[in-house]
């Protein structure tokens, strides 16, 4: 049976970058068949696995040609080791509201049996920290039954994951979605693998893996690949393998216990994160 997971975190965390390279870590170390759903309007979900080339997206095909043009043959791409690629897209900037390009486009592929296919493995890329509205979905809805948080030892980012976990307790009885763990993308912040430990230990979750900060990871988006098909043989590739296989092994997953305000400013006063 396919395992839905969503992965969440601060924008600008890495979130798609994890997401991808451990993506094609499971699917190249690990010989799973792997779905990416970006469900960031940037469209860009996908990327580092079509080799730098931006999908047209399921709202662009809808607005130009309408919802008898958005079938998967159109509107799904193949990249590296064969892992599918779909992005929701969004709207027009400025007009609408994002979030319903996520409403749309996962209903359209649920119509259509797609994620009943052959798959190991489907990955929503959800926009940033948003918990509400259609940014939601794969938490309100029971689209996606892990959640993994993408997080570092700084503040917002703790406050990111802190507060995604407070929206997913909303929703948690109902959906049956549950949190997998953390994921430290780390940032090289002084006392990180630690701090995050204890995080996790006040949400009653684990780190699933801490990432180390390594530059080989962007010269692999510059040369529009994942670490993974830049350079199997690094280092940095091997975290990925050891992440995509911690996934495919999760067995602790949990409804968090997010804290209060005044806990986690205690929490990162303790690490000297705060003046």
């Amino acid at each position: 049976m396919v395992r839905k997971i969503a992965i969440y975190g601060k924008g600008g965390i890495g979130k798609s970058t994890t997401q991808q390279n451990t993506a094609a870590a499971m699917a190249y170390f690990h010989d799973q068949n792997v779905m990416i759903h970006g469900c960031d309007p940037k469209a860009d979900s996908t990327r580092l696995i079509l080799r730098g080339k931006m999908q047209t997206t399921m709202m662009d095909t809808l607005r130009d040609l309408g919802e008898e043009a958005c079938t998967p043959e159109a509107i799904i791409e193949e990249g590296f080791e064969g892992i599918k690629c779909v992005e929701s897209g969004g709207p027009e900037p400025g007009v609408g509201c994002a979030g319903r390009g996520v409403i749309t486009a996962i209903t359209l592929m649920e119509m259509q049996g797609v994620y009943d296919e052959d798959l190991d493995f489907v990955f929503f890329d959800v926009l940033g920290d948003v918990v509400c509205g259609g940014f939601a979905m794969p938490i309100r809805d029971g689209k996606a039954e892990e959640i993994y948080v993408v997080a570092s030892g700084e503040m917002m980012a703790l406050y990111a994951a802190n507060n995604l976990c407070k929206g997913m307790v909303k929703y948690a009885e109902q959906s049956g979605v549950r949190l997998g763990g953390i994921i430290c993308n780390s940032r090289n912040v002084d006392g990180e693998l630690q701090l995050l430990k204890d995080f996790c230990d006040k949400l009653g979750t684990q780190m699933i893996h801490f990432i180390p900060r390594d530059n080989i990871v962007q010269k692999a988006e510059f040369n529009k690949r994942s670490v993974i098909e830049f350079d199997p043989e690094c280092n940095q590739a091997n975290e990925y393998k050891e992440l995509a296989d911690k996934i495919i092994n999760n067995k602790n997953f949990v409804i968090p216990k997010p804290m209060t305000m005044d806990e986690l400013e205690d929490l990162v006063l303790k690490y000297g994160l705060m003046d």
